[in-house]
């Protein structure tokens, strides 16, 4: 996935002002394609430019902001983007390979950091339950937002494989004064 696909979705879903995208951003596509607030408006920019998106107009106004719009040239290339075949991409997270150095190395002080990512991805984990509960309540399942509860579940299925390999991790890497010791 590209940044400019992931705000051309965002646009589609709703016209926004830069400002605005970038906080939409933090709430939905962020949480698997984050962006900078200096990202999303150098993409803006890049976007309109190419002809994919426009600022649409608005009443003259003190501090005017823009707000864009997809146009059909957007919808296009999004279309073609969304169909193209595209093989999944390989793991690339810094933990793994600090994990297989401790494996040449040693294990001293990795037992805090694996808890450490085991309470972020519970975090993670909680508030997408909640954003579950909240926007996909069983009597909506079969709705117009199905699709996006599928991308939402498959947060939700992560988060539960990240949390059971990590707890996993955390009582492989205990060592025996860490056994000993139940503060951990």
């Amino acid at each position: 996935m590209s940044l400019p696909h992931a705000i051309l979705t965002a646009l589609l879903e709703k016209p926004s002002s830069g400002l605005e995208l970038t906080r939409r951003f933090d709430k939905s596509i962020g949480f698997f394609w984050s962006a900078t607030h200096q990202q999303i408006y150098r993409e803006l920019g890049k976007l309109e430019q190419a002809g994919l998106i426009s600022a649409v107009p608005q009443p003259p106004s003190r501090g005017q902001r823009k707000e864009y719009e997809v146009l059909p040239a957007g919808r296009a290339e999004l279309a073609g983007w969304t169909a193209e075949s595209q093989d999944p991409k390989a793991v690339r997270d810094p933990l793994l390979l600090r994990l297989r150095a401790a494996a040449v190395l040693g294990l001293p002080g990795l037992d805090a950091e694996l808890r450490r990512h085991l309470a972020l991805h519970q975090r993670q984990l909680d508030d997408y339950l909640e954003i579950e509960q909240r926007d996909f309540p069983p009597e909506k399942a079969a709705d117009e937002n199905r699709l996006q509860h599928v991308v939402l579940r498959a947060g939700i299925g992560l988060e539960t494989f990240w949390i059971q390999w990590l707890t996993e991790a955390v009582e492989g890497s205990a060592t025996p004064a860490d056994a000993a010791d139940p503060t951990g």
